[in-house]
C-alpha cells in the first residue's frame, strides 16, 4: 500500500471545524469591559468582578456541557496548518488587546471613583488578562523567528515575569519533574509553599542560565545581551510610563494585577507537575 499516496488527499481534504471559533480567544480578554458596562447599567459594583466570575464559572460549565473533544488534525495536515497565517495572527492579536485592556484598566482604577473592593476586582480582572497572556508568550517563545521571541517578552512585561522566557525554554524543559526545576511542585508541598519557592527559584534559575550562557561568550551578565535584563527593562518602561500618566497610586494596581497574573501560571504548574511527580513515583 502506498502510504504517501494516501497522505496527500488527507492533507488537502482535512478541514478545521473549529477554525472560526478560535476567534473567541481574541474576545475573551475583553470581559473586563463587559463587567464595566454591567456595573454602569445595573449600579452593582460586584460586576467589577465579572471577568474572574466568568472564567471560573461560565467557562468550566460550558466545558462540562460540551464535553471532551478528542479530535486532532492528522500529522500530514500539520505543515499546511503551520503555513496558514490565520492561526499565527490570532496569537498576535491577543497582544494589542491585552495592552489595550491594561491601559483602560489603569485609567478606570484612578478615574472612576471605585470602592476599594471594586478596585480589587478590576485589578484581578486585568491581571487575569495578563495571566492568560502568558500562554501567548509561551507559544511565541518557542518560535524561531526573532520578532516572535521579542513579542513573547513584550507580552510578559505586563505581569513582570519576563524571566519566564528564559527559565521555561532553557531550564524547565531540561529539568521538568526533577528537584532542579523550580516550576515543578514536590510531593507533600502545598501551593503556598510551592508559590514562594517557584517565584524566587524561577528568577534565580533564569539569572544563572543567562550568566552561564554569557560567560561562555566571555561576557558579564550585566549586559544588554542578557535576555532577563531585556525583559525586565520592558516592565520598568511600561510601568514607569503608566505611573507617569496616571500617578503613583497606580503602582498598587500594577502590583496586584501582576501577582495575580503570574500566579495563574504557577497554579497550572503546581497542579500539572504534582501529577507528573506522582506518576513518576508510581512508576518507580
Amino acid at each position: 500500500m502506498n502510504t504517501q499516496a494516501m497522505q496527500v488527499p488527507m492533507d488537502t481534504q482535512w478541514k478545521d471545524g473549529k477554525r472560526h471559533l478560535w476567534l473567541l480567544g481574541a474576545v475573551l480578554p475583553l470581559t473586563p469591559l463587559v463587567g464595566w458596562q454591567l456595573a454602569e447599567i445595573t449600579g452593582y459594583g460586584v460586576f467589577w468582578w465579572f471577568a474572574p466570575l466568568f472564567f471560573y464559572s461560565f467557562i468550566p460549565l460550558m466545558d462540562f456541557l460540551v464535553g471532551e473533544d478528542s479530535s486532532n488534525p492528522p500529522e500530514n495536515a500539520v505543515p499546511s496548518l503551520e503555513r496558514d497565517h490565520y492561526y499565527r495572527w490570532l496569537v498576535y492579536a491577543y497582544i494589542p488587546i491585552q495592552y489595550g485592556m491594561l491601559i483602560w484598566g489603569a485609567w478606570a482604577f484612578v478615574s472612576l471613583g471605585l470602592q476599594w473592593w471594586e478596585m480589587l476586582g478590576l485589578a484581578i480582572s486585568i491581571g487575569g488578562v495578563g495571566g492568560v497572556g502568558i500562554n501567548t508568550a509561551h507559544e511565541l517563545g518557542h518560535k524561531k523567528e526573532t520578532l516572535e521571541r521579542w513579542l513573547s517578552k513584550i507580552t510578559l512585561a505586563q505581569v513582570a515575569y519576563g524571566h519566564f522566557y528564559v527559565e521555561h525554554n532553557k531550564g524547565h524543559h531540561k529539568n521538568v519533574a526533577t528537584p532542579e526545576d523550580p516550576a515543578s511542585s514536590r510531593l507533600g508541598e502545598n501551593f503556598y509553599e510551592f508559590w514562594l519557592r517557584t517565584v524566587i527559584g524561577s528568577v534565580r534559575s533564569a539569572w544563572q542560565i543567562e550568566k552561564a550562557r554569557l560567560a561562555r561568550c566571555g561576557k558579564s551578565p550585566w549586559t544588554w545581551q542578557n535576555e532577563n535584563l531585556q525583559a525586565w527593562s520592558m516592565t520598568v518602561v511600561l510601568w514607569g510610563a503608566l505611573i507617569a500618566v496616571f500617578g503613583p497610586v497606580l503602582l498598587v494596581f500594577l502590583v496586584i494585577q501582576a501577582v495575580y497574573g503570574f500566579s495563574l501560571l504557577e497554579v497550572v504548574n503546581y497542579v500539572e507537575h504534582y501529577g507528573l511527580l506522582r506518576q513518576k513515583e508510581a512508576n518507580g
